[in-house]
């Protein structure tokens, strides 16, 4: 059945699929972009492209059949928390164990787009177009953290926002400060930091790992390895230490470049993974029995880990002045989740560093 809008005036110039997005926020993007490929979205009665720009008081006809659109789950049940409201964006706060993103081989597990679309749908009163449908602005992810990790994550509600966002990152003018629990006394002085500074490319050997390529460094290419492989690219980290423990290190992680699992890579290759890594280090759980002395569990009963997941968190961002976007400088914070947080009190009970 054929569903019939008209374009609002505060949605003039806007692009086609941006606004079937608003529209209909459960469907993907792609969807939405190949159905008006194939006709089944009409402007004024004409076949459209999704960049058309609309005019107030265009009529859409859409006939787009319900059971064929793939939707995004939007699952957990929980709201996500807001860090901070800059009006067209927003910091919000990701638990661990939630994608940032629906997982490809997991379509039906709930994300954190996912959870901001419903939060957007139940937020939105008036709706995108007069009558209520839809929601007002769709969230827009700018940057992403790793599934395990927990913290502060920006989005954007305006295509506006989302461009400023992406300059800036391009740039470097979003700084980005993570703290990581490793393995081992890591040597750097108080006060002092240090940059790793090491080409970061996929590894041939395993799909979605990656690895360091360190002769890759002066020509920006990579190793011989599998065909099609992408080169490596010049990958930067800031690390200075938090806190010292036996046997540990709470690390303050800064990447200046953006690479995927970038922290956890430059760690990894220089002696000190993340205490909890599945990927790149020695364990996939953290139990308290590793670190205190004559600790059993109870007989009969599996030891539960302190921690089961990347043992990193993305502490705070801080957002330069961006014009439309952010007047003065902005530092948002996350506060360290329970299981972390409980973590670092038993080290500090059973694996503190007398100095």
């Amino acid at each position: 059945m054929s569903e019939v809008f008209v374009v609002p005036a505060e949605r003039r110039g806007m692009e086609l699929d941006e606004f079937l997005c608003l529209l209909f926020p459960a469907w993907n993007k792609g969807f939405l972009r190949r159905e008006v490929r194939e006709g089944r979205v009409l402007v004024d009665g004409a076949v459209a492209l999704p960049s058309t720009r609309l005019r107030t008081d265009q009529v859409l006809l859409v006939d787009i059949d319900p059971e064929s659109a793939p939707r995004m789950p939007l699952a957990p049940k929980e709201k996500v928390r807001v860090l901070y409201d800059g009006g067209s964006w927003r910091v919000v706060d990701k638990p661990p164990g939630l994608a940032v993103e629906p997982e490809r081989w997991d379509r039906d597990a709930g994300s954190l787009q996912g959870a901001l679309l419903r939060d957007s749908i139940e937020e939105s009163g008036r709706g995108a177009v007069p009558g209520g449908r839809g929601i007002e602005a769709r969230p827009r992810l700018v940057h992403r953290i790793d599934k395990g990790t927990s913290g502060a994550v920006i989005v954007a509600f305006s295509i506006e926002a989302e461009r400023s966002f992406r300059a800036a990152f391009e740039s470097g003018g979003v700084e980005k400060s993570y703290l990581a629990l490793v393995e081992g006394e890591h040597p750097l002085a108080d006060g002092e930091s240090e940059v790793i500074d090491l080409p970061i490319g996929p590894d041939p050997r395993r799909s979605g790992r990656m690895q360091v390529w360190p002769d890759a460094r002066e020509t920006g290419e990579r190793k011989r390895g599998r065909k099609g492989l992408p080169p490596a690219k010049a990958s930067r980290t800031r690390v200075e230490v938090e806190r010292r423990f036996r046997g540990y290190t709470l690390l303050r992680c800064s990447p200046l470049t953006g690479r995927t699992h970038q922290i956890r890579v430059h760690l990894a290759h220089v002696g000190f993974p993340l205490a909890v890594d599945h990927l790149y280090g020695r364990r996939d759980a953290l139990l308290l029995s590793a670190f205190k002395s004559g600790y059993r569990p109870k007989p009969g009963r599996p030891e539960r880990p302190l921690i089961d997941r990347l043992t990193l968190h993305a502490e705070s961002v801080v957002i330069p002045p961006m014009e439309g976007v952010a007047a003065e400088r902005v530092r948002i914070s996350s506060p360290l989740p329970k299981d972390f947080a409980r973590v670092l009190k038993q080290l500090e009970k059973h694996r503190k560093l007398n100095r």
